[in-house]
């Protein structure tokens, strides 16, 4: 896993944003969206949605990934 997060532009709901992530989560994140047959930034979206404001964007996407691994483990 690279230590560094990586900065990358997502549109969500038509407004750009910048979200910071390690490169593995990018990797991971974009995994689950093309198995969901969905674009990133629909997903990055509904997860913007669903967050709150008790956590940042990166946090709530990690803590998704984190999730959908466990419970496809599961």
């Amino acid at each position: 896993m690279t230590a560094r997060p990586q900065k990358h532009s997502l549109t969500l709901r038509g407004h750009r944003t910048s979200v910071s992530l390690e490169q593995d989560f990018w990797d991971a994140f974009r995994d689950i969206a093309a198995s969901e047959g969905r674009a990133i930034n629909a997903l990055a979206a509904e997860i913007d949605e669903a967050r709150g404001t008790d956590a940042g964007l990166a946090s709530a996407i990690r803590v998704y990934i984190l999730n959908y691994y466990r419970q496809a483990a599961g």
